[in-house]
Order: C-alpha cells, then sequence, then structure tokens
C-alpha cells in the first residue's frame, strides 16, 4: 500500500484529500505545518509528498527545497498545491523539484489522478542511455552550451540558466533551424505526465531570450507562428 503524506493546514481539505486517497487504497498521513511536516518525514519515508505551498512556520517551498538537498529525499515524488495564480509562483515551485503542481480550487478526482500518474513515472523511470554525443559541447559563433556542466556562456561570460531553462535550450540547440511544438518540448524537456501548461513553455522561451539573446541581433529562439518554436545559431 503506497503512503502519501498530506502537508495542509486546511483541516477540512485535508480530510477530503485522505478520503479520497484511502478510496483508492493508499495510506495518507497528514501535517498542518512546515515543520510537523519535516518530522513526519524524518519519523516515516512516505511514498508521495502531497504539498501546500502557503504553510504556517515553514514555507512549502522551504521544505521543498529542504528534501531536494538532502540525499535521502532528493528523489522523493511532490505534488504541489497553490491557491495562487502568478505562473511565477509555480514556475519557483518546479524548479525547486515539485513534480507536478495542481491550483486551488481543484477537483478531487483530478489530484487523485495526478498522484497515480507521478507515481507510475517515478517507478518507470525513462532514462535513456547516455553517448558521447550527449555530452558534447554545442558551440555557435561565441555562444558555447556544455551538458556536462550544465554551463551556458556567451562571449567568454557565463549565463545563470537554471536547470530547466538548460535543458530546453540544449534540446532546441541540438536540432537547429527544426521547429517544435509546445507540446513537443512539454514532452521531451519536462517529461510525460509533467502536468505544466503550454503557457509554461512561452514563459521559458521568454526568460532565455533575456539571458542568451545579444541586445540588437537576432534572438536566437525564434518562434514560429502556430506551430512553436526553434532554435537559429547566431551568424
Amino acid at each position: 500500500m503506497k503512503h502519501i503524506l498530506v502537508i495542509e493546514d486546511d483541516p477540512d481539505l485535508v480530510e477530503l484529500l485522505r478520503y479520497n486517497l484511502e478510496r483508492e487504497s493508499y495510506r495518507v498521513t497528514s501535517a498542518g505545518t512546515g515543520s510537523e511536516g519535516l518530522s513526519e518525514l524524518r519519523r516515516e519515508r512516505p511514498d508521495l509528498v502531497i504539498l501546500d505551498l502557503m504553510l504556517p512556520e515553514i514555507s512549502g517551498f522551504e521544505v521543498c527545497r529542504r528534501l531536494r538537498k538532502n540525499f535521502e529525499t532528493q528523489n522523493l515524488p511532490v505534488i504541489m498545491l497553490t491557491a495562487r495564480s502568478e505562473e511565477a509562483d509555480v514556475i519557483a515551485g518546479i524548479e525547486l523539484g515539485a513534480d507536478d503542481y495542481i491550483k486551488k480550487p481543484f477537483s478531487p478526482r483530478e489530484l487523485v489522478a495526478r498522484v497515480g500518474a507521478v507515481l507510475r513515472r517515478v517507478g518507470h523511470p525513462q532514462a535513456p542511455a547516455p553517448s558521447a554525443e550527449a555530452d558534447a559541447t554545442l558551440e555557435f559563433g561565441d555562444l558555447s552550451i556544455d551538458p556536462a556542466s550544465h554551463r551556458v556562456r556567451r562571449g567568454g561570460q557565463d549565463l545563470p540558466v537554471t536547470h530547466l531553462e538548460f535543458k530546453l535550450l540544449h534540446y532546441l540547440a541540438s536540432h537547429p533551424q527544426r521547429v517544435f511544438s509546445r507540446e513537443h518540448l512539454l514532452d521531451r524537456v519536462w517529461g510525460r505526465e509533467k502536468y505544466i501548461t503550454l503557457r509554461s513553455v512561452d514563459v521559458y522561451v521568454r526568460r532565455l531570450r533575456q539571458k542568451v539573446d545579444v541586445s540588437g541581433n537576432p534572438s536566437l529562439l525564434k518562434t514560429v507562428r502556430g506551430a512553436g518554436y526553434r532554435f537559429e545559431p547566431p551568424s
């Protein structure tokens, strides 16, 4: 029986989640604050954590950050609950290592489906075999993209890209001049059954443009109206 830890300060919501998850044969425990949640995690390791962002004492962001910094919990699946509508908060949670997120209010049926999807993905990871070609540094004029060190440099300067920004840039740059739809990029960069919206792809492309493009020069990341995005190497 899979064990789900719910870290949520709304007791009514906790009971709603408990009822629906137990109906699907999950074992559910709960904690009402971030510090209580961390204590529960030290006491017993669950198979998945449902984590509210707005928690007393220690925020959900900080709880997730601590989980990912701890070797014993760095791969523990986390689904974040958020009442916030700001896209930046959702992206921040994903950048911290959340496996999925769901916005309040939500359908309990949908959340149970998300739990099952994340647990299936964790149980059947898709890890491609490493290759020399995949680890090779990509160079386009004054731009270099090094997958071994996750370093992007342009004009001799390191660019402060995040993990997901690097993955997106590296994937597009590995296939220059090819157009990829948002759906395709979600599948190949974020992973299947990752419930990220198509709009998030646009946000990541915009952030990459701000970091890798040079003022006055054409953008490296072209929008193809109605189709998606392509990487166009600098001339």
